[in-house]
């Protein structure tokens, strides 16, 4: 599964978005944001499209934790093995 910050950025101070509102922005459904916030991986156009909307890097939106949450489970692997 994918982590991502949609719905920590789209509930953040500046934004304070419902996933209805934050669909119209991004011209998506309602359905589709429910999906990104569970961890659906997005098409390349919602990634680019969430990515412009709140003026951030992709990987600081997406791929960010499953990297820090990657390299800790490597770390905990190692220091059992």
């Amino acid at each position: 599964m994918l982590t991502n910050r949609v719905k920590y950025l789209r509930r953040s101070e500046g934004f304070d978005l419902t996933q209805e509102q934050l669909a119209n922005e991004l011209g998506v459904s309602r359905q589709t944001i429910v999906e990104l916030e569970k961890g659906r991986p997005p098409s390349a156009d919602l990634l680019l499209k969430v990515s412009a909307f709140f003026n951030k890097d992709p990987r600081d939106i997406f791929f960010q934790s499953d990297v820090a949450s990657n390299l800790q489970r490597e770390k905990n692997n190692a220091s059992t093995a």
